[in-house]
């Protein structure tokens, strides 16, 4: 069997439009951490579980891959900025944005497409990534059209 090029197999990947999230947690120390990701998925309707992968080699991995409570926020048509900020690393993320936090300390964006606050119910090892499970425990939405991404950019997904 041929050998995989892994710039290949990237841009083979980047033909599969997604959404946009941010995933948040706290630390060990109780300060905010976040990310950008589109590994985003349903898994279960009953119960209610969603899952995400964390790179091994992401700055707040050991956060995320500790961490017993998380958010996803799928990223509305609008919200790129909010996408490339937790995607730069060592910067403060939470410090340009409106945000709360719940019972969990979990910080939770005020703006958003959809809302998951989750607990961690699985954790399984995945190559480069740590793919994470979560109980879905609350949820919101709101009537915005979604972020995407395909093809390593932004892309508008159309609602009719």
């Amino acid at each position: 069997m041929a050998a995989i090029d892994p710039r290949e197999f990237r841009t083979a990947l980047g033909g599969f439009p997604t959404g946009v999230t941010v995933v948040t947690a706290c630390d060990a120390d109780g300060e905010p951490v976040g990310m950008t990701a589109n590994s985003f998925s349903s898994v279960s309707l009953d119960p209610p579980l969603i899952l995400w992968s964390v790179a091994r080699n992401a700055n707040s991995f050991e956060a995320f891959n500790e961490a017993t409570e998380f958010a996803i926020h799928v990223l509305h048509s609008g919200q790129e900025n909010v996408s490339t900020l937790f995607a730069t690393k060592e910067i403060d993320k939470f410090g340009e944005f409106n945000y709360s936090k719940n019972s969990g300390n979990v910080p939770l964006l005020d703006d958003y497409m959809a809302r998951f606050e989750c607990e961690t119910e699985m954790r399984y090892e995945g190559g480069d990534h740590v793919i994470i499970v979560g109980r879905v425990v609350a949820f919101d939405k709101k009537d915005r059209k979604p972020l995407g991404f395909y093809q390593g950019r932004y892309a508008q997904i159309v609602v009719d």
